[in-house]
């Protein structure tokens, strides 16, 4: 009788280096393709003969753990084949031995709590940049083992440079060119966290010395050796060349790397850390990203809702909810009907008690029917002139050109409890933001000398086919700015000899 065996074990390259460090924490960062999934799936085998030994992965949301081709689809091709038995209703698996894995997700800040008390030998997070910094650092304090075995943790990520994951790795990163450095790779560095800073050093004993004034109390009044108060940490970067199971199976894959623009091929399939600017760039890059952290940004109360609408398709009806220029909730829908639509900007305005006077929607196409139900709302019609008699092509070109400038001033502020929510499988809210602001460019003056972006077309080249929908949401809130509301909200003919 013919016995056929599966042998499985990890690829040279990304996954043997991963597989093998001895470090407390390792960050698999780097390109698209690398294995790096499959690699922290694999990890928690070594010890799956422990009939103690238990390990969560998580991703951020509990959609992305069944997401096609994720985690679970992952873990049904290697675990099963051990002999491991799934329970699908909580995703998570027990092995012959008693040895259990389990993944979940960790949303929101507060889901944390529901770990307290928890003990996790083997901690594991898919796509790290996905997750808090606070997240993070909290579940490491429940990464304690009862079991024999030290208590470890491993992580996946894709290039984020704008998280607080690229500044944990900075030292593996060439600062100028944004690449891995490739004598560094794997190499263990070791860190004690003080507050929001890191003491580092390249051995215990260096970490030690620099940290002594932080835990000298905890190590004097708890006789608990100084070496168990310092963590490990390495970074391993990868590519796609080095997985050639997936180039054999899937080469196609290989040639969809290749067809993105230069900023996103030069993550996804270099692994690059650095966003490469532009001078046609409609928004300073660097102070875009102070729109997350501009505390000095208060709130007026005086509420205003912006609504981007899309009904089923490839775009998101976004909303996004303001108190002065602080855009303070969001609804997310990927498709949706006009009912829909209609209830949820009602909702929110109920909830933040926005007056109908102070919403405003884009009403090109599918908005169009928004008019009806929700009255007083201000119509923001793209192609419609700029107003004041100001030399823009249109007034989505006018309201962008406008929200560039108030980024520059520092006047707005995206608070953290919108940041963090998840825009779609892939990327945080915060993080679509900053994908997106590439797309936004100058485009050159028309023959009237009107100043122009380019057009939608060439905005959704660069978003892979999608729309700017996050920043659409936020570029139209400067309609309230262009014209006092007593001329704003006017009769409909009125508004139609202003431009809407």
């Amino acid at each position: 009788m013919d016995v056929t065996v599966k042998k499985i074990r990890p690829q040279e390259g990304y996954q043997m280096k991963a597989l093998s460090s001895p470090a407390d924490i390792v960050i698999g960062g780097g390109a698209a393709g690398a294995g790096k999934t499959f690699s922290l799936l694999l990890d928690p085998l070594k010890h799956i003969k422990n009939p103690n030994f238990g390990g969560v992965i998580f991703r951020r949301t509990s959609p992305q753990i069944k997401v096609e081709g994720g985690l679970w689809d992952t873990s049904l091709e290697l675990y099963n084949a051990i002999g491991a038995a799934p329970k699908e209703s909580n995703s998570s698996w027990e092995f012959p031995s008693g040895a259990k894995m389990k993944f979940n997700h960790l949303e929101y800040e507060k889901n944390i709590l529901d770990w307290q008390g928890s003990q996790i030998p083997f901690l594991g997070f898919d796509e790290l940049t996905h997750f808090t910094k606070k997240m993070f650092f909290y579940m490491l304090s429940r990464n304690r083992s009862a079991c024999g075995i030290k208590p470890y943790v491993r992580t996946t990520c894709n290039p984020d440079p704008e998280s607080w994951v690229a500044d944990l790795i900075s030292w593996w990163i060439d600062q100028e060119t944004g690449d891995p450095i490739p004598e560094r790779d794997g190499v263990i560095r070791y860190f004690i966290r003080n507050g929001e800073e890191y003491i580092w050093g390249d051995s215990q004993e260096e970490c030690i010395e620099r940290g002594w004034f932080l835990i000298k109390d905890a190590v004097e009044k708890s006789g608990i050796p100084a070496d168990s108060m310092v963590k490990s940490i390495t970074f391993i970067s990868g590519d796609i060349y080095g997985n050639k199971e997936l180039l054999k199976v899937n080469p196609e894959y290989l040639g969809n790397l290749l067809s993105q623009d230069d900023a996103t091929k030069s993550q996804l399939l270099g692994g690059n850390w650095k966003i490469r600017l532009s001078d046609i760039d409609l928004y300073d890059y660097y102070k875009f990203l102070d729109i997350h952290t501009n505390t000095g940004v208060k709130k007026t109360g005086v509420k205003r809702i912006t609504a981007d609408i899309a009904l089923k398709g490839s775009d998101k009806f976004i909303v996004f909810v303001w108190d002065g220029s602080v855009v303070i909730d969001v609804l997310i829908l990927d498709k949706s009907n006009g009912k829909q639509v209609i209830e949820g900007i009602e909702m929110l305005a109920k909830r933040h008690k926005v007056q109908y006077s102070n919403i405003t929607f884009d009403n090109d196409g599918v908005g169009g029917f928004v008019d009806g139900f929700i009255e007083g709302a201000v119509e923001f019609k793209n192609g419609g002139a700029a107003m004041n008699g100001e030399a823009y092509a249109n007034l989505k070109t006018q309201c962008y050109y406008k929200s560039a400038d108030r980024v520059k001033r520092g006047d707005i502020l995206i608070s953290e409890f919108v940041c963090s929510q998840m825009y779609d499988n892939k990327r945080t809210i915060k993080q679509q933001l900053e994908f997106e602001r590439k797309a936004i460019k100058r485009d050159k003056a028309d023959n009237d000398g009107k100043l122009k972006i380019i057009s939608k077309a060439e905005m959704k080249i660069k978003l892979g086919g999608k729309s700017p929908d996050l920043l659409d949401a936020l570029m139209m809130f400067e309609i309230f700015d262009l014209k006092p509301a007593a001329q704003i909200h006017t009769t409909t003919e009125s508004a139609g000899a202003l431009g809407f």
